[in-house]
């Protein structure tokens, strides 16, 4: 009987959109390889292309997606496809695959992928930056793809530093994990529920497909991070507190953080705004929700900003130096590292609410942590943290500002089948104590 094959909607854009860069990533049960099988088996019996397989090492064939795509057409009885010892062709379109182990190439030996029209990448992670390097420009036929599955190992990642940390508008990059594959098994949805019960460290990375954890190094750990994404905290009456972190390179993003006690409602994320514009969004903010404190990142374009919200008149904006002294500078190297103490404090002060934002995640615990001399938390550089992960942590460092001073908060939260809860204070300093 011939099976009819059905495209998770996912991964329709592997068939139905044109681009250079096609990067899916995730945990494990997401259906990745088997879409990308399927979808290259289908684009192959429509037209002639030449497709390459390649992965880090590949001692034998045996080592590569032969197997998979093999079965695949067996099972939906594609009897076009023909199975040679180190290839397979289609006899109708002419379509061939070819399976490359990556290690072992250079520049010369590499020329038989220079007519390739698709080159999957499987497991990804394992690429080097070395193989990379080579196999980019390789890949030079027009309109040429390079296709690529893999379950993130680490925060640098080269193929991750080197496609997915700053997609443009030729780069796709699509997250799916088990709940998203409409094949995945009960079974296994009930050892993913499972493993997330028993150890919330390796549930994000075995079947969300995060980075491995830092352990000891980090200073924000992504249970806690997780645990606030999927609070029940519906809203609260506490003041608002808004957070910008403004764009300081063209690749930087400006981001709005919006926090009301223990829930942070929501993050808004803008590029290619200059001062003014940003002055401008900051001044409709401040008309329309009436916050407590705007604190702005006075980093480059910041002091601007600054400057131009203050002689408008807005007594409630705040300017903030991340390498200025603690407040605490007993217990803090830095103003920077003290904002991000007081985040990871609130963060482990359940119940409290994040926004469900993978790269607001990825950036709180992206930070690694250190002590000084006289005991103090002292924080990796953040040009440090840019380089390891590729881009700049802007939703967290958005995040963090809203605890730059202490803000008083007598507010209530609200829970899902809960009418409200009293909340103690964050912060005991009143404005007064500080001299506003």
């Amino acid at each position: 009987m011939t099976h009819v094959m059905e495209i998770a909607t996912p991964f329709l854009p592997l068939i139905n959109q044109k681009k250079r860069y096609k990067l899916y990533y995730g945990g494990r049960a997401g259906g990745k390889s088997f879409a990308f099988a399927d979808c290259l088996l289908a684009l192959g019996r429509e037209k002639k292309l030449f497709i390459a397989c390649v992965r880090e090492v590949q001692n034998s064939i045996k080592d590569s997606v032969y197997k998979l795509l093999k079965d695949r057409a067996e099972y939906y009885e594609l009897v076009d496809y023909v199975f040679y010892d180190d290839r397979i062709e289609n006899v109708v379109t002419g379509t061939r695959f070819i399976f490359k182990g990556l290690k072992d190439q250079n520049s010369q030996n590499i020329k038989s992928l220079e007519g390739v029209d698709i080159c999957w990448i499987e497991e990804g992670q394992s690429i080097s930056k070395a193989s990379w390097d080579i196999l980019d420009p390789t890949i030079r036929k027009k309109g040429s793809e390079i296709w690529v599955s893999m379950n993130r190992e680490a925060e640098n990642d080269p193929i991750w530093k080197a496609i997915a940390a700053h997609p443009d508008e030729k780069t796709l990059v699509v997250k799916v994990n088990y709940y998203d594959n409409p094949h995945c098994p009960d079974e296994i949805k009930y050892l993913a529920e499972k493993c997330k019960a028993e150890n919330m460290d390796d549930y994000e990375h075995i079947w969300l497909g995060l980075p491995v954890a830092q352990g000891s190094t980090k200073l924000i750990n992504a249970k806690d991070v997780r645990q606030a994404q999927e609070s029940d905290i519906l809203s609260s009456t506490s003041p608002l507190i808004v957070g910008v972190d403004i764009a300081r390179f063209g690749d930087d993003k400006t981001v709005f953080c919006f926090r009301r006690g223990r829930f942070c409602e929501r993050l808004e994320v803008s590029d290619k705004l200059d001062t003014v514009d940003v002055a401008n969004k900051i001044t409709n903010i401040i008309n329309e929700k009436k916050p407590a404190r705007v604190f702005i990142d006075m980093g480059n374009n910041g002091a601007g900003v600054y400057d131009i919200l203050k002689d408008r008149g807005f007594k409630c904006v705040r300017g903030v130096n991340f390498g200025n002294a603690a407040i605490n500078d007993e217990r803090y190297f830095n103003k920077r590292a003290e904002m991000w103490g007081l985040a990871n404090e609130w963060l482990k002060e359940k119940p409290v609410k994040l926004p469900k934002d993978d790269e607001l995640l990825d950036d709180l615990c992206s930070v690694n942590k250190s002590f000084d001399s006289k005991g103090r938390l002292k924080l990796e550089a953040k040009e440090g943290v840019k380089k390891r992960i590729g881009r700049s942590p802007d939703r967290a460092d958005a995040f963090v500002l809203t605890f730059a001073e202490p803000v008083y908060d007598d507010g209530n939260v609200k829970q899902a089948g809960i009418t409200s809860q009293s909340v103690e204070s964050l912060f005991k300093t009143t404005s007064q104590d500080l001299g506003w």
